[in-house]
């Protein structure tokens, strides 16, 4: 169970990392805005690594656990239903990752991500797909991902319904 003072490490840590970008936010910062000493904040994480690794662990064993929970031929609105409510969860991490894109190359993240893309691709569609059936899918997972970012400001149900539907007809279902 994670302490009080390491949740609230990682929640001003996620504030400024969105706000500043993960390699402009420094641990004197968070310290200072937390009013706790910079040793006080390497109890908890040995690094900025170590901090970005924390709050990000949770959407990527999400999306892990997500494709698990999936068999290849499931209901493919459903699927995209569900995955955009994933990504809504996880909206801030996501803009902080997207926010300074070389973090995903220190965490490994990025080759990952294309890893759970076509995984998702592949339960969506099935795994004998032509380039274009490929490119569509891309553009309707990559669509979702950018609205649960971009519109991040209004409410879920304002947003899922078209966002969902837009995806939807991008795949042809």
């Amino acid at each position: 169970m994670p302490s009080d003072t390491r949740t609230r490490i990682q929640a001003v840590a996620r504030e400024l990392f969105v706000q500043q970008g993960i390699q402009n936010t420094s641990l004197r910062q968070i310290s200072e805005r937390l009013g706790i000493t910079k040793p006080a904040l390497y109890y908890h994480f040995s690094s900025r690594d170590d901090l970005v690794r924390s709050i990000v662990e949770p959407l990527v064993e999400d999306i892990e656990r997500f494709l698990r929970g999936r068999a290849p031929g499931g209901e493919p609105r459903v699927l995209l239903d569900d995955y955009f409510e994933l990504i809504w969860r996880h909206r801030e991490v996501i803009v902080m990752m997207v926010r300074d894109l070389t973090t995903l190359g220190h965490l490994d993240l990025g080759t990952r991500m294309f890893e759970w893309r076509r995984e998702l691709i592949a339960r969506l569609l099935g795994p004998d797909l032509t380039t274009a059936q490929q490119i569509r899918a891309t553009v309707a997972l990559g669509g979702m991902s950018d609205c649960a970012v971009e519109f991040a400001h209004l409410p879920l149900e304002e947003v899922k319904p078209t966002a969902v539907e837009a995806a939807a007809v991008v795949l042809g279902l």
